[in-house]
């Protein structure tokens, strides 16, 4: 990853580096990894988060198909 510094402005070179962290999930992967997580609290917390990713995408097809019509 790479985020160019113009102009000498620093503070919003560390913004932009910050979201991209946040976008790849770093932080939450440092978070996770903080603390030992039994392995079947792992795969209840993956069962979650595997659900809601199903809810989001079914929302915005949703949104897809009325757009259409």
């Amino acid at each position: 990853m790479e985020i160019r510094v113009n102009g000498n402005d620093v503070e919003r070179a560390l913004k932009i580096l910050k979201r991209e962290l946040q976008k790849d999930g770093l932080f939450k992967e440092i978070k996770t990894r903080s603390f030992y997580e039994k392995p079947s609290e792992k795969d209840r917390r993956k069962q979650r988060e595997a659900s809601k990713k199903r809810k989001k995408s079914l929302r915005f097809k949703k949104v897809m198909r009325e757009d259409r019509k």
